[in-house]
């Protein structure tokens, strides 16, 4: 099944969302009012349309509303990104991912009725501050309630150790979720690769990274008492 999105307004996070969702096989259509815009995303996503998208004709004459999602990634003028979600609503789009730039642009779509707002910027500058914080993290992706899931290089005080033996769940509060290890495939180079679900013989190697899951403070300790 090949699913089909919109990406509506290309600056640099619209750009990507929408070449990432080509590059894995989706069907993208690629909205923006900026013409070279438009031109450079010809030969990478299946369409690449012109058009103002306050223009509620326009967007019906595109089938938006056949789309499995549209992301709204309009970024400095907000009243055109109010203006195109209202008109995503009222077409009744299955799925709307909304871009916010602050705080009150939150509220005012929340209010709106959208459930999936993103807000690149913050979410980049709480991933940098979090990795200033703790430098043994790689990645972070934070969830409700004080939990994480980050990526860590493998603490030096249980390199060589079994995963039973480190006992992540009991000792930590902590789940590892998999490893990626560094291989060899095909005669490349050495990549890291996921090794899928590991047991509880996995000895864990000085190059694996490691993906886990808890909360934040057991996280920062458990980073802590092996560094």
């Amino acid at each position: 099944m090949t699913y089909k999105f919109a990406v509506i307004g290309l600056g640099r996070f619209g750009m990507v969302v929408a070449t990432t969702l080509a590059n894995k096989g989706a069907e993208v259509l690629a909205v923006d009012t900026n013409e070279e815009k438009i031109n450079s995303l010809r030969d990478e996503v299946a369409y690449a349309v012109k058009l103002d998208a306050r223009d509620l004709k326009a967007l019906k004459a595109q089938n938006i509303q056949d789309m499995d999602a549209v992301v709204v990634a309009i970024g400095r003028d907000f009243e055109s990104l109010l203006l195109c979600t209202v008109h995503l609503l009222d077409m009744k789009v299955k799925r709307i991912i909304a871009r916010a730039m602050n705080p009150t642009q939150r509220m005012i779509l929340e209010k709106m009725g959208i459930e999936e707002i993103i807000s690149p910027e913050v979410e980049v500058g709480i991933s940098v501050a979090e990795q200033l914080l703790n430098p043994g993290i790689l990645t972070f992706l934070p969830l409700p309630d004080d939990y994480e899931i980050v990526e860590i290089n493998t603490p030096q005080n249980v390199t060589k150790r079994t995963i039973s033996d480190i006992n992540l769940r009991k000792r930590y509060n902590l789940n590892l979720i998999t490893i990626k290890r560094l291989e060899q495939r095909n005669g490349k180079k050495s990549e890291h690769h996921v090794i899928g679900v590991p047991d509880a013989d996995t000895v864990l190697e000085k190059s694996d990274t490691l993906i886990l899951m808890g909360k934040a403070k057991d996280i920062k300790r458990f980073i802590e008492i092996n560094h």
